[in-house]
């Protein structure tokens, strides 16, 4: 008789009916993840897995044992910090990664920020990775480039693939399984830096309290969620945003009020280098000038910013108009 595989016990436990299914339990998470992070499941097991997950939707506790097994094998070197750790993995399709501006803002005004992401999973989204070079920068490759970065200009982005890239590849699976899998979440969770403050984005609403029950599970002092453009982390500057954050502990809820009251029509064509020219005063957008000026405002809360929305609003405001269009010249 054929001997059970070690990793079916945990695919049996996710698809054993309407009645018999639970979620694991943080460390069965821990263990199972370990298991595919290791190259000990068969691809078989692993499509299973991940689709019975995606069904079922992953649980916070799920989540944190995940992010756990991670960060056993794939941590960042001590001594490497940052003030920021701001996640990018949706992509944006139907605007502008107007987030980025708002991160080299804070950047040049001497916040330390770590970006991370992934590319290429979903056709026709543009990626953080994808304009990076517009401003004279480049995905790093190792820890060490990380650190110069910081160093250099206190912004540094690093691809998935390189942070874990048994979880870089699972995401490109995307295409394969025809949904998006729990890695999306996960790595928008893992905050490799384990900087005090982190920011990440969601597209459907009950991913929020999720992405925020998981935070708190893993420790994080101060984190936010935000359900506003596109997945990424970037308010709507003409629709409310939902916000989920963890300040010290404490779990709370809002919501982001618009900052223009008409809605702004889509663009039908979004030409790459247009960031670049808003951010050297080259070329206005009113849109986008609009969504930076609403996520630093998000962004300085989370930094520990106090006051209300206006007040904040009122403090981007200088920020913005007072960087250095010369930090981040472009090619």
């Amino acid at each position: 008789m054929k001997q059970e595989h070690p990793f079916a016990q945990y695919v049996r436990i996710l698809g054993k009916g309407k009645t018999g299914t639970r979620s694991l339990t943080r460390e069965e998470a821990r263990e199972s993840m370990g298991m595919i992070l290791d190259d000990q499941v068969e691809p078989e097991q692993l499509g299973a897995f991940l689709m019975l997950l995606r069904v079922k939707e992953e649980a916070p506790e799920e989540l944190a044992g995940f992010a756990d097994a991670t960060r056993e094998r794939y941590s960042a070197p001590q001594g490497l910090s940052v003030d920021l750790d701001w996640s990018s993995y949706a992509g944006k399709k139907r605007r502008h990664p107007w987030f980025l501006l708002a991160a080299l803002c804070l950047a040049g005004h001497g916040y330390s920020i770590f970006m991370h992401g992934a590319k290429g999973h979903t056709p026709e989204r543009i990626y953080t990775e994808n304009v990076l070079h517009y401003f004279g920068l480049k995905a790093c490759e190792s820890w060490l480039q990380v650190d110069s970065e910081l160093s250099r200009v206190n912004f540094a982005y690093m691809s998935i693939d390189n942070i874990c890239p048994p979880l870089g590849q699972i995401i490109q699976l995307r295409s394969v399984l025809g949904l998006r899998s729990p890695v999306h979440t996960l790595c928008r969770m893992l905050n490799p830096l384990h900087a005090r403050c982190s920011i990440d984005g969601v597209f459907h609403p009950p991913y929020g309290p999720m992405h925020q029950q998981t935070a708190a599970l893993l420790g994080f002092e101060r984190n936010l969620t935000v359900k506003g453009d596109g997945g990424e982390a970037e308010a709507k500057p003409d629709g409310e945003s939902a916000l989920q954050w963890v300040l010290d502990g404490e779990l709370q809820e809002e919501e982001w009020a618009r900052i223009v009251p008409r809605r702004f029509v889509k663009e039908a064509e979004l030409p790459l280098d247009a960031l670049a020219q808003v951010w050297c005063g080259e070329g206005q957008h009113e849109y986008g000038e609009l969504a930076v000026r609403s996520t630093l405002a998000l962004a300085l809360r989370l930094l520990g910013e106090e006051g209300d929305q206006q007040t904040l609003l009122e403090r981007a405001d200088t920020l913005w108009n007072t960087r250095d269009i010369t930090r981040f010249s472009g090619v």
